[in-house]
């Protein structure tokens, strides 16, 4: 079965409408599968894993396979209510492809379905990975040991739509693409008691406040200013009522940096500072830092180089290159561990990703699938 790209909207359009949460995408699972075994089965392998259930693996075997060149697409949907109005809309209440999974899905196909019809040189291992907006998948199958033996990437590359780019343009960098992100909570734990006789307290809300003011300046004082980093102390809540000293506050916040070297610093610095905070006012408090698998997205020097010179001059690429985003994707942890390159595929719209209007472009499949083809040719003959 050769792909048209009739063929490809169809399927796009089919995957839009059964978006599902991370971990549990087994409709989607179900339909990419059935997909999969719609192609040329003679030199594709496909796996199952029973680690991560919603995951998919296709192997395709080169001709002559010097390398494996690993593909992921990430597949599963925002807890977002659909607002488009579109005819192929979701049909899960409350669930929507709002950050466009569905086009990296059906980009993925195409590229799929492409190779097996023309048998690569280099091995192909395309990874459907489940659990990109939460739950960071990436970080789960590759602790899970699943990228080992045949179905382990010398390199890997992956893409993500940006409705700021003209739909089928390809955008990338050197360097960092996305920033790492790391969720805050921390607890401050004193003593509750009277309004009329704080003596007799220990008000975490004072400590509290003391805490934000002092957070403000690691950005300010402890990063490079070259560089970038951003901390959001997004929520405060402590107390009960205007009469009653808290005894317990709990502020929730996030970190952005644009290199692990970064976050792991700033990690540090606010680590000193509830120290210095529980010392200086006598209480408990407790930090929590949860990365997960969501570093930053830094792409390999070498092959990221290749993969700006061929798209550079590549007959129908239109290749712009963009800056840094301090936005978060799990595909930064396989990145850590496989060099490789991310990079953005234009879906030209006026609603931003994570919106319940957004509608991609989809003459940017087409062209997607037809600029990573030939990328991945290009790089098995070099």
């Amino acid at each position: 079965m050769v792909l048209s790209e009739e063929n490809l909207i169809e399927i796009r359009r089919h995957l839009h409408q059964i978006p599902e949460l991370a971990l549990h995408e087994t409709e989607t699972h179900a339909y990419l599968l059935k997909v999969v075994k719609s192609f040329n089965q003679d030199f594709l392998e496909i796996r199952e894993p029973q680690e991560l259930p919603t995951s998919l693996f296709v192997l395709v075997k080169g001709t002559n396979p010097q390398r494996t060149i690993g593909y992921r697409t990430d597949i599963d949907a925002l807890p977002v209510e659909e607002k488009t109005g579109l005819p192929y809309r979701s049909q899960h209440p409350g669930v929507m492809h709002a950050c466009g999974h569905d086009i990296h899905m059906t980009v993925a196909l195409g590229v799929l379905n492409y190779f097996s019809e023309h048998q690569p040189k280099d091995n192909l291992l395309f990874f459907f990975q489940p659990a990109e907006e939460s739950d960071y998948g990436g970080k789960r199958a590759y602790e899970d040991g699943l990228f080992t033996g045949k179905w382990r990437p010398d390199e890997f590359y992956g893409l993500h739509d940006n409705p700021d780019l003209p739909a089928g343009a390809i955008g990338c960098r050197m360097g960092t693409l996305f920033a790492g992100t790391t969720e805050v909570n921390i607890d401050l734990l004193g003593k509750g008691g009277h309004a009329a006789y704080p003596q007799d307290a220990n008000d975490t809300v004072i400590a509290a406040a003391a805490l934000i003011m002092q957070v403000q300046t690691v950005i300010s004082r402890s990063i490079d200013p070259i560089h970038s980093g951003v901390i959001t102390l997004g929520k405060i809540r402590g107390g009960e009522i205007r009469n009653v000293i808290a005894g317990h506050t709990r502020i929730e916040g996030t970190i952005r940096g644009l290199t692990q070297k970064m976050i792991e610093k700033i990690d540090g610095r606010l680590t000193d500072i509830c120290e210095g905070i529980g010392r200086s006012f006598n209480m408990d408090v407790k930090l929590e830092l949860n990365q997960g698998g969501y570093w930053p997205v830094e792409n390999s020097p070498e092959l990221t180089k290749f993969f700006i010179d061929y798209m550079k001059q590549a007959a129908g690429v239109n290749f712009i290159e963009t800056a840094p985003a301090m936005t978060g994707e799990d595909f930064g942890f396989l990145l850590a561990k496989f060099p490789g390159t991310m990079f953005w595929l234009g879906v030209d719209d006026d609603s931003q990703l994570h919106s319940a209007t957004l509608t991609p472009k989809e003459s940017a499949i087409k062209r997607g699938v037809d600029a990573i083809t030939g990328f991945m040719e290009a790089r098995m003959n070099n």
